[in-house]
């Protein structure tokens, strides 16, 4: 949309809109007439709210969260679509209902997509509604009486802790995706002798390495020389059936005091879900890389991107320091320094499917313990 991002003293219809749905949310007390201050302080409060990157602007993935969260269960009918599919706050708060109530809808994501179908046909055949998949009237209403009565407390936690569990602590025949991203441009963020996509693919490909020599399978979003966009590496991602994916970038930002590592994982204050596998593993990972470097613990987050909600598998992105930071671009340019960045990674991996009892004390493992255990086998 040509109007983005919006900012301060902007007028126009998309502006309008913006701030009729941010009165409807609560969080302007009256109707502006342009973008001023009091809007910014109101976007950078939903953006804050919903797990987004904080700016005060209102850029696409910002509109189109708040196109999401203005719709309430009730509101319209919600079905199974060609693309796009239907998303809004309502199809979230649907398929948590049913998930307390123990169907399985998948992620809790605000997406209605087959597996939200097919779990309101089996409500619907449970409830004697009429069943077409389609959550209307009726089915609103029976889901209403019966959820007040039925809780299964929190069935999809337990079915993805479940299944990390049932896949054993080898690393053989696992399926890894690893995403070097190129940031925000073509090239990434660049910065003090450093190149984002130049740097996380040479991690991804030190990861590789490691990974293919334990008997991980492992899948690249991306070659040395193209820049696929992130819808295109989602699609990507979501083929390969992984059992998880883990996405590389650089941080940048315009004082270049800031430096650090930070994970992040999928989760959604607003709806009360996240990724059980996506958090265990951004804290490992978190802990691993801060105890085998001096990076500075920018410490694990919680955020609704795109790249975390859409994917089928738990992801984790991990912003491995600053380009626009001195000190982290001069260690992320060294091969040894990325060399040990990629060994934090892979004995995190190795951690993760680790029963407590047999997991290590953070910053002990090696990958020769790994290979004198017989973990590849």
């Amino acid at each position: 949309m040509d109007e983005l991002p919006l900012k301060l003293t902007d007028r126009n219809d998309v502006v309008t809109h913006v701030i009729n749905i941010l009165h409807r949310l609560g969080l302007l007390s009256f109707v502006h007439d342009s973008f001023d201050s009091a809007v910014a302080d109101s976007v950078r409060a939903f953006q804050q709210s919903r797990g987004l990157v904080v700016t005060g602007f209102v850029d696409a993935v910002t509109l189109r969260s708040l196109e999401e969260a203005r719709w309430k269960l009730g509101d319209r009918s919600l079905y199974l679509q060609p693309s796009p599919l239907m998303r809004g706050d309502d199809v979230a708060t649907l398929q948590a209902r049913l998930t307390e109530m123990g169907f399985d809808c998948g992620r809790v994501d605000g997406v209605f997509g087959e597996r939200s179908e097919s779990a309101v046909r089996e409500f619907q055949k449970s409830a004697g509604v009429s069943v077409d998949g389609k959550c209307g009237p009726a089915t609103i209403t029976a889901l209403m009486r019966l959820s007040r009565t039925v809780s299964g407390g929190a069935p999809a936690i337990l079915r993805e802790s479940a299944m990390q569990k049932n896949r054993g602590p080898a690393l053989a025949n696992k399926v890894i995706v690893l995403d070097p991203s190129c940031g925000g441009s073509d090239q990434g963020y660049v910065g003090h002798g450093i190149n984002e996509a130049e740097v996380v693919y040479d991690v991804a490909q030190r990861l590789e390495g490691r990974l293919l020599a334990l008997g991980v399978s492992v899948f690249l979003t991306r070659g040395g020389n193209n820049s696929p966009s992130e819808g295109q590496r989602l699609v990507f991602a979501n083929e390969t059936s992984a059992d998880l994916i883990i996405s590389l970038h650089l941080d940048s930002y315009t004082n270049e005091k800031a430096h650090g590592v930070a994970t992040y994982f999928y989760g959604s204050h607003a709806h009360g879900i996240h990724s059980v596998v996506g958090e265990r593993f951004a804290s490992i990972v978190q802990r691993e890389i801060c105890a085998r470097t001096d990076l500075l613990n920018c410490r694990t987050h919680e955020k609704t991107w795109d790249l975390l909600r859409l994917t089928k598998a738990p992801t984790v992105r991990i912003d491995l320091g600053y380009a626009s930071n001195s000190g982290d671009a001069e260690r992320l340019s060294r091969p040894d320094f990325r060399d040990v960045i990629a060994e934090s990674v892979v004995i995190a991996i190795q951690r993760l499917y680790l029963a407590s009892e047999d997991d290590a004390k953070t910053g002990t493992l090696r990958l020769s313990d790994l290979r004198k255990a017989g973990i590849r086998k």
